[in-house]
């Protein structure tokens, strides 16, 4: 992420959290989480398994209620939003999209237009711009249930991409994305990731949930690091992915350089360090 795109239009604040904690199912599952997300920037949301990553992305939907502080979404509380603005302002792919009916791609990237009231035309222009987008315009007419996993997953970012989609800035709005390449090749990852940055450039603020610490460290312009639902470092991905943290959260001894060309942190990993 280039520095001119990092402070690009970025005024106020889009999404804000003040030591948001959830405990939907009895324990704890977010611990006093504390973020502002200004327009045009993109986080990254890192961390070992169960540590909270889709639980925050869950709470900033509006899926899982806070037990304690605040989510604020554009200047306002996430409670005070209803059930037809919310998804006008908020698009939201989860890490698991389940869908069994035999509609077709291009039906399911239209799902994406339900929130909003822009006509046929309207919406049929821009699910195929979020096709183009995702490599998926050639499989418009196929079946989604006769599709593999990777390109169930692009349909789906299509699908989330279309609902985003404005004709306008996109300032105030927020995209949340929970491990949006996991099922994808490497090409595959680099053209959603640029569409990411497309979304950002426009003023769309957006959240990956991800795995992939090298993959993330390119594409964002900030990372939290969450360890057992508890905010353990929030920066720069130069400034968070430290030997020392690594090897506190993620228990494993790496070696990071600097991406000559890009200027990213580059992570190998080493040996893991017995707990």
């Amino acid at each position: 992420m280039s520095p001119e795109h990092a402070t690009a239009g970025r005024a106020g604040s889009t999404l804000r959290l003040e030591n948001a904690t959830a405990s939907p199912w009895g324990p704890r599952v977010l611990d006093s989480i504390s973020l502002d997300l200004a327009p045009g920037q993109v986080l990254a949301v890192a961390g070992p398994n169960g540590a909270g990553k889709s639980s925050l992305l869950q709470l900033i939907a509006g899926d899982i209620p806070p037990t304690a502080g605040t989510v604020e979404l554009d200047h306002k509380p996430l409670s005070d939003w209803n059930s037809h603005e919310l998804p006008r302002a908020l698009a939201y792919l989860p890490q698991m999209s389940l869908l069994n009916f035999p509609y077709t791609v291009e039906e399911v990237v239209l799902l994406g237009r339900i929130p909003h009231a822009t006509g046929s035309a309207v919406d049929a222009g821009i699910a195929m711009d979020a096709m183009r987008l995702t490599d998926t315009l050639t499989l418009r007419d196929r079946l989604y249930t006769q599709l593999s996993g990777g390109e169930k997953q692009r349909t789906q970012l299509a699908r989330i991409f279309s609902q985003i989609a404005a004709e306008d800035s996109l300032a105030g709005k927020l995209l949340l994305l929970d491990e949006p390449t996991s099922a994808l090749d490497l090409a595959h990852q680099q053209q959603i990731l640029e569409a990411v940055q497309g979304f950002a450039d426009r003023g769309c603020a957006v959240i990956l949930a991800i795995h992939d610490l090298n993959l993330a460290a390119r594409a964002v312009d900030r990372m939290l690091i969450l360890d057992a639902g508890r905010q353990t470092a929030l920066g720069t991905p130069g400034e968070v992915l430290t030997p020392a943290l690594l090897r506190n959260v993620f228990h494993i001894e790496v070696e990071i350089a600097t991406h000559p060309l890009g200027g990213f942190p580059v992570i190998t990993p080493g040996y893991r360090v017995r707990r």
